[in-house]
């Protein structure tokens, strides 16, 4: 048994690592969002359709954000009707946790590793507050195509992206690239 464990050991630190580090940051965002159980919404999702509503704004189109009053739900108004809700699950931070995870699981240098981790997360973000944007002026002009737009190709784009992230932090940077 012991053999197995000495032959496989990069593939079970991998493991460790990422799964350690996807629970812990998994753990430490449901603590953040326990400190807003009494607001309406987390400042993260908040953030997230304000940046949304001024993305949409460069586009000189009408668009405004509405906070629902007994839910933590944005609605995204453009051209004067609702097209899209803005939900915590919207705010791409279990996307970015994953990133995390995987580039702390083959991490290299330490400054490194911190910097990539940075830039991509704020990468990762802008990403993401431009999926919704473009998503919810798709969705006005084709509203019979949401399921194909919100549960198809932009999920593929933003994870797609991801993957890239990844590939270059594997063969660039991690202690793995040489």
């Amino acid at each position: 048994m012991k053999k197995y464990f000495v032959q496989y050991k990069p593939f079970l630190l991998f493991l460790v690592s990422f799964f350690g580090t996807y629970v812990l940051l998994t753990f430490l965002y449901q603590f953040f969002l326990n400190g807003f159980k009494n607001e309406k919404a987390d400042a993260i999702t908040r953030m997230v359709a304000r940046n949304t509503q001024e993305v949409i704004s460069w586009m000189n189109q009408s668009s405004y954000i509405v906070e629902s009053d007994n839910s933590p739900v944005f609605t995204v108004f453009f051209q004067n009707q609702g097209v899209a809700k803005i939900v915590e699950g919207c705010n791409g931070i279990s996307v970015v946790i994953l990133f995390i995870s995987f580039i702390v699981a083959f991490s290299g240098s330490l400054k490194n590793t911190l910097l990539f981790i940075f830039s991509g997360s704020l990468i990762i973000y802008i990403l993401n507050v431009l999926r919704i944007a473009v998503l919810t002026v798709l969705l006005y002009y084709f509203p019979n195509q949401s399921h194909l737009l919100h549960g198809v190709l932009f999920p593929l784009m933003i994870y797609g992206f991801v993957f890239v992230l990844w590939v270059i932090w594997v063969n660039k940077f991690s202690k793995y690239a040489k």
